[in-house]
């Protein structure tokens, strides 16, 4: 049995020259793959993350343009000439590298979008770890629609998986503070970079410029200080009758003083300080926190805090003892290492190449 696969309406079409529309007759079956799927589970249903949400993001519109752009205005001649139309086969999903697997729930999508009839098993789940060598899925079906889905999935996948194994690592070692990404992803995948994110384990920040005031230095320059900033704020969202969260950028400890002083003498819709840069790297490759734990015992928890600037994998246990809520890190999307995953119809040659290449 396979699965309860994710329902998508209302999904774009694909042109029938990127998978061609059988005739009634009978399709052709043919088994590839020579190797037994090891430790099979009852199939999960594969939405166990759900995508952020956003006001204007077309998901399924992102995935229409992916298979659009590797079809082109021909669609796959090499498929053309080599696999038969009615043929049908079975393909699995191989991890090549250690991680937390992520777009799970979106390859579904995209199958679904390339041709319904495909048939999708899981057996792991969108957060699950992975280890090298390991199949954690497959799908069955008309083999030239397979492979042209194959590239699109892999393409998703690879880079969520990627970013959800970074964000696991980090979310941990940042413990008790929480682990956020930025803005800063790929144009155009900014939703889908976020979910990898909440699949690994971390939280989003504001999805974009539309979600959350945040005060950052430039507006602060334009402003005339801090103080202004957080001021013109507080009166902007009283006239629009606007409710979301306010965040500020501070540089110095003298900048969260002016923010601590203002917000005494004055109501304030504030509710998070940045702490920007108070993490100073040593020449040893170690950081001194003293700063940003000054900060932090500053604000005495009157507001959210998060540290950013000088965040990696190394130095973010150490932030995280510093009593800060939030650490952000923009590497977690702007320097994703993807995770190595194939799609391969043949499995156990498959295998047999990725022990040679050390890779399976």
């Amino acid at each position: 049995m396979f699965g309860v696969r994710y329902s998508v309406a209302n999904f774009f079409s694909v042109s029938p020259s990127v998978c061609p529309r059988l005739s009634s007759s009978s399709r052709r079956i043919v088994s590839m793959s020579a190797l037994e799927t090891r430790n099979l589970v009852v199939p999960l249903k594969s939405m166990v993350v759900k995508p952020p949400s956003h006001p204007t993001y077309d998901l399924k519109g992102i995935i229409k343009l992916a298979l659009a752009e590797d079809a082109g205005d021909l669609g796959d001649v090499t498929c053309m000439a080599t696999v038969p139309v009615d043929m049908e086969v079975e393909a699995h999903f191989l991890a090549k590298d250690d991680g937390v697997i992520a777009g799970i729930a979106l390859a579904e999508m995209i199958f679904d979008e390339v041709d319904p009839s495909l048939k999708v098993e899981w057996y792991q789940m969108d957060g699950d770890y992975v280890r090298k060598g390991m199949q954690f899925g497959k799908v069955y079906g008309r083999a030239h629609c397979i492979v042209v889905a194959e590239r699109v999935v892999l393409n998703f996948m690879q880079r969520m998986s990627g970013i959800a194994t970074l964000t696991k690592a980090m979310a941990g070692a940042a413990h008790p503070a929480c682990i956020l990404e930025t803005r800063k992803t790929a144009p155009g995948l900014r939703l889908v970079d976020k979910w990898a994110v909440l699949i690994g384990g971390g939280q989003n920040h504001r999805m974009g410029l539309f979600d959350m005031v945040m005060i950052k230095d430039n507006h602060i320059s334009i402003a005339g200080g801090v103080a202004n900033a957080i001021k013109s704020v507080d009166l902007f969202l009283e006239q629009r009758g606007f409710q979301m969260g306010v965040e500020v950028e501070t540089r110095t400890l003298e900048e969260v003083k002016e923010v601590l002083h203002y917000a005494s003498l004055s109501k304030t819709s504030l509710t998070r300080i940045m702490l920007d840069n108070m993490v100073v790297p040593l020449p040893n490759g170690d950081v001194d926190v003293s700063m940003l734990k000054e900060a932090v015992e500053l604000i005495n928890g009157s507001f959210e805090t998060e540290a950013s600037g000088n965040v990696t994998l190394g130095t973010v246990h150490k932030i995280g003892q510093t009593g800060v809520t939030y650490i952000s890190s923009g590497a977690l999307t702007h320097s994703v290492k993807a995770l190595d995953i194939s799609l391969n119809i043949d499995t156990e040659l498959a295998l047999q190449v990725g022990r040679r290449t050390k890779r399976a």
